[in-house]
């Protein structure tokens, strides 16, 4: 499997995709909030979450009890270029502009 391939193939899951976005500000959140705001299982969430970073896509970071997960970005321009068409392209903003328009 290529990289581009192992790229695609992570993202083509909702849930990393909305966990990316969630990340993608710059923002820090652990497990939990991301489970929350997800209403994902701690199980499921932690492997979705493994995917990411083994892609380097989210890096993780321990506080105590807690794992917290911040997005990293993607080094190679290209890839980068993915990443964030494809984030755009699923965000709540795009969804209702399509559903407009087909209305």
């Amino acid at each position: 499997m290529s990289d581009l391939d192992a790229l695609l193939a992570v993202l083509s899951h909702p849930v990393r995709r909305r966990a990316l976005a969630l990340l993608q500000n710059g923002s820090e959140l652990c497990l939990c909030e991301l489970m929350s705001r997800l209403g994902i299982r701690q199980s499921c969430m932690s492997g979705h979450m493994a995917a990411l970073k083994e892609l380097g896509l989210v890096a993780d970071r321990r506080d105590a009890q807690w794992v917290r997960y911040r997005w990293t970005g993607v080094t190679d321009p290209g890839f980068g270029a993915v990443v964030v068409a494809v984030l755009a392209a699923d965000s709540p903003v795009h969804a209702l502009g399509c559903a407009r328009s087909a209305a």
